[in-house]
């Protein structure tokens, strides 16, 4: 493996511990990722040169934290009066052997901070959710906009919007306990099924899926079930990606091609992912008799889960399913979804009406999604023109290098 190879993957496995536990000391969200990235930014340009450290994550650890250390020095230099500074630096530099020597340590608690803070409530909702997809993710401005339908500057606001509240209001890194973390959860759970949610097609870039940022949020939600094991929802947002992670290995060919789920080999699901999902589900269940909207996202993967072959899959209890949930939790996506899944119960026609009363739809105007389902809708309906404009529309709005030449190809098949 070359030395950019390296620090790519070294980047998305480790700079959210990294940027977590630089958190904690430092107290401060923009200087952790500063550092962090400063830090990444230094491998690039010595390691291929030097080569690549015995322990990569602990030179990357030290370099971040000399990073943090010289930053802090320059400020109360350039302001005496800095005296709150001075005494948090001296701590720092008391502290910075221990620093190195916590990375051996089990980080989990720090991830659960982070997560936590990051969806403080003195945060406005979107901030939170965009600051903790950039800290845990480790996710760019521009894949963090994708994922919530808004320009790049909006999101690029949001977040320094949300490091500076944080800093300023002091709020302490820490994970809250009783009525405090339960009013979070919901925030905590949007961040974690947008991060796994970029794992399953990312937004952007060469490959169709990233399946360290899925294994990831599906490590996060263990830890937050395993902190609250009596939230139904949390449970339901844990089944959820272990359905969906068990189709991982069968998404793509041996080229990386992607490969959709009516035509994957369901004999290669991951079965072991399926049955905790599937038990997960009747714990959620169990728990509460109305089913939250991630409940209901978990019943609809459990219907393609149990279908032996594409054709046995029960569309008809997935289209009510969808139903639900546009009541529950109602938002364009949803409505997306729900035009594909009556579409498949009830015929074409029927989902293309959905489909066709979202074309207005501000928050839909540069995604792909709206016209990709537009394009399989009218295929299916034998306007094979039309369809294939949709496709080509779709193939200019998508950022995935993997979806763009998916849908190229459909554009210019006979949509047969």
């Amino acid at each position: 493996m070359t030395a950019a190879a390296t620090i790519e993957a070294v980047w998305r496995i480790e700079q959210p511990r990294l940027a977590a536990r630089l958190t904690r000391y430092l107290r401060d969200f923009g200087l952790a990722e500063e550092v962090v990235q400063d830090a990444f930014l230094t491998a690039l340009e010595r390691w291929p040169r030097d080569g690549i450290p015995h322990n990569p994550t602990a030179w990357l650890a030290r370099v971040a934290t000399n990073r943090a250390l010289d930053r802090l020095r320059r400020t109360v230099m350039l302001d005496g009066k800095h005296r709150e500074l001075a005494i948090d630096l001296a701590e720092l530099e008391r502290q910075m052997p221990d620093i190195e020597a916590a990375l051996d340590e089990d980080i989990d608690d720090d991830l659960l901070r982070l997560i936590f803070t990051s969806c403080h409530p003195v945060l406005p909702a979107e901030q939170r959710a965009a600051l903790a997809l950039r800290m845990l993710g480790g996710l760019s401005t521009a894949e963090i906009a994708r994922a919530f339908l808004v320009p790049e500057a909006t999101v690029a606001q949001r977040i320094v919007r949300a490091k500076r509240t944080l800093r300023d209001a002091g709020i302490a890194f820490e994970t809250p306990r009783g009525q405090e973390r339960r009013e979070r959860l919901g925030a905590v759970l949007e961040v974690i099924y947008l991060i796994f949610n970029e794992g399953y097609v990312a937004s952007s870039g060469p490959d169709w899926l990233r399946a360290d940022l899925g294994n990831e949020a599906m490590r996060l939600g263990r830890l937050l079930v395993a902190l609250m094991p009596e939230q139904p929802e949390a449970i339901g947002l844990l089944s959820l990606m272990e359905l969906s992670a068990s189709r991982f290995g069968t998404r793509t060919d041996g080229a990386g091609n992607p490969i959709l789920l009516l035509d994957q080999d369901r004999g290669r699901w991951d079965w072991s992912l399926i049955r905790r999902g599937l038990d997960g589900l009747k714990r959620a269940m169990a728990l509460t008799p109305s089913p939250g909207p991630y409940q209901l996202q978990t019943m609809i993967a459990a219907c393609h889960a149990r279908a032996v072959s594409a054709a046995d899959t029960d569309w008809i209890a997935i289209a009510a399913y969808y139903q639900a949930l546009a009541l529950a939790a109602p938002s364009p996506i949803v409505e997306i979804n729900r035009a594909v899944a009556v579409g498949m119960a009830f015929g074409p026609a029927q989902g293309l009406a959905i489909a066709d009363a979202l074309r207005d739809e501000p928050r839909l105007k540069d995604t792909h999604l709206l016209p990709t389902v537009r394009g399989d809708l009218l295929a299916r309906l034998g306007r094979m023109e039309e369809a294939r404009a949709e496709f080509r529309r779709a193939a200019e709005l998508t950022g995935n290098a993997r979806e763009r030449a998916l849908l190229l190809a459909r554009a210019g098949s006979n949509l047969s």
